[in-house]
């Protein structure tokens, strides 16, 4: 299989599509470098599901600034580390999350902030999204059972969703590759991985691209 074309590749997705997993094994496959969102360390997280319009702010600001340290610690130092860099996020999903569950007042000032930030970061060569139904979504997250994202509901993934295509319709300075994996568990199956990373490995131009990861059947 060919070498990748790209020097920094975001995998991108909803809440339990697989983004860390999928970070994970190309990491342990492809000698790339990793960044890998720290999620876990957000103090407000689990009060944020319990109670989303008193946490929102405090939540998505903690997310922000440490999103924004990560990357920066790793994307300055990309020309001492000439391997494939991978990241299971974009910084743009800061300001996507923030929409979704920010009030118009909070959000203006959000938006001040993160563009501020933002305006350091150079874009990926590639972004990849890996799509999933709801239904899917929501099994997967159960499925890992993190106590926390129990009371997530179908209505507020679908929210997320609807987010990240409205962006996608609007971003056309680098390419999106859309990969359909519903109901594919691509860390079991290894033949739907190697297609995953076949269609990463191509070259595409800017703006949207769509592909789907069939499952296997035996």
């Amino acid at each position: 299989m060919p070498p990748f074309p790209h020097h920094f590749i975001a995998i991108e997705g909803n809440i339990g599509a697989g983004k860390t997993t999928l970070c994970k094994m190309l990491e342990a496959e492809q000698n790339c470098r990793l960044i890998l969102e720290q999620f876990t360390d957000n103090p407000f997280l689990p009060h944020f599901y319990k109670n989303p319009e008193r946490y929102a702010f405090p939540v998505e600001l903690f997310f922000m600034t440490e999103r924004h340290k990560q990357l920066q610690e790793t994307l300055s130092q990309r020309e001492l580390f000439p391997q494939l860099v991978v990241s299971d996020y974009y910084f743009i999903k800061t300001l996507l999350f923030a929409k979704n569950n920010l009030n118009d007042e909070e959000y203006r000032l959000f938006q001040r902030l993160f563009h501020t930030l933002n305006a350091t970061f150079s874009k990926p060569d590639l972004l990849v999204y890996l799509h999933r139904s709801v239904p899917d979504l929501i099994r997967n997250i159960h499925g890992r059972g993190r106590e926390y994202e129990r009371d997530i509901k179908p209505e507020y993934l679908q929210s997320l969703q609807d987010a990240y295509f409205n962006y996608f319709r609007a971003e056309k300075e680098f390419p999106i590759l859309i990969i359909e994996v519903t109901e594919v568990d691509f860390w079991s199956d290894r033949s739907a991985y190697e297609k995953i990373l076949g269609l990463m490995k191509r070259s595409y131009a800017k703006g949207i691209h769509r592909a789907s990861v069939q499952v296997n059947v035996s």
